[in-house]
């Protein structure tokens, strides 16, 4: 057992490989930000602003990662719009194979420690009733405001890379990738679909160098003004022969003209040009949060599993 604190790039290396040893498994027991594009996503992006608030265990069963816990604690960052994100309250990212579900209470032990005077929050998959019943027990129960209509909680969603229809850009539109355009304007593309964001370029160079990041599967969609109007990177775990889309965003002046079914149609083609048989993408599921849920499902996806948000407040 590792009990060291700090969170590293050879941690998350580790936490991807027991993502992908679970996905044949079962896939429905991937916890939300446990995936393998989650997970460089997360990291990547954030890391040099983030990772004083993060703790992290990691436990090992002969010398192979077998479960871990990563510890988001509170924390205070101004983004692009001079807004500030205070975040009072703990999360926990969280993954523990199948074979070793013992190893759910120590997890759940380790963050009430590293966690305590907190509120705390977790999202175990809705399919792992032997984990559910771990987290009731220690005092976690559902959270009925991430639950709600306009709630937080996700659904994972799936598609096979067969039947893929050819994508039709607006006249005055055409497909980049990251690798042919500036690090500013693939920035920029995020920067205008998710403001308030502290996504910056210095994150986006700590993203390019976390695995499995490739340029090449990350897809933009450009105006004829030059503007980055949609853009969406692809996470491609070639032991799985899956692509995960983590994010998917478009500019809010060109929204409604198809981009984002285009951009997904166009990175679905490219992916499976590279070896991929499989597509995956997270949404909110909460009723009140349609439309990108309609967008996946308009590209072939559907529902594969759900995360079952739960809540611990102070004591």
């Amino acid at each position: 057992m590792d009990s060291s604190e700090f969170l590293t790039a050879a941690d998350v290396r580790l936490m991807q490989g027991l993502a992908q040893r679970i996905v044949p498994l079962r896939p429905d027991l991937v916890n939300a930000d446990a995936s393998y594009g989650e997970l460089a996503w997360n990291w990547g992006r954030a890391h040099a602003w983030r990772s004083p608030s993060w703790r992290r265990r990691l436990w090992f069963a002969d010398s192979e990662l077998v479960a871990w816990g990563w510890a988001h604690l509170p924390f205070q960052a101004e983004r692009n719009d001079g807004s500030v994100a205070n975040v009072t309250g703990a999360y926990l990212a969280y993954q523990v194979h199948p074979e070793h579900q013992e190893l759910v209470d120590e997890v759940i032990e380790w963050y009430d420690e590293v966690a305590a005077g907190l509120e705390r929050t977790v999202l175990p998959g809705a399919a792992d009733e032997f984990g559910l019943a771990r987290w009731a027990a220690h005092g976690y129960v559902p959270d009925q405001e991430a639950l709600g209509d306009d709630g937080s909680w996700t659904q994972l969603n799936e598609r096979d890379l067969t039947d893929l229809p050819s994508p039709e850009l607006p006249a005055g539109y055409r497909f980049r990738t990251a690798d042919e355009v500036t690090p500013e304007a693939v920035v920029q593309a995020h920067v205008a679909a998710w403001t308030p964001t502290k996504y910056t370029v210095e994150g986006y160079e700590d993203l390019r160098n976390t695995p499995p990041y490739r340029g090449d599967l990350h897809v933009l969609v450009e105006a004829a003004d030059g503007t980055m109007a949609a853009s969406a990177i692809m996470w491609f775990d070639e032991v799985n022969a899956t692509v995960e889309f983590e994010p998917v965003g478009t500019h809010p002046d060109h929204r409604r003209r198809g981009l984002a079914e285009a951009v997904m149609l166009h990175g679905m083609r490219l992916a499976q040009a590279a070896g991929a048989r499989h597509a995956t993408v997270v949404c909110l599921g909460a009723p009140g949060h349609r439309a990108a849920r309609e967008l996946y499902y308009g590209v072939g996806f559907r529902e594969a599993s759900r995360d079952a948000p739960l809540i611990k407040t102070v004591e």
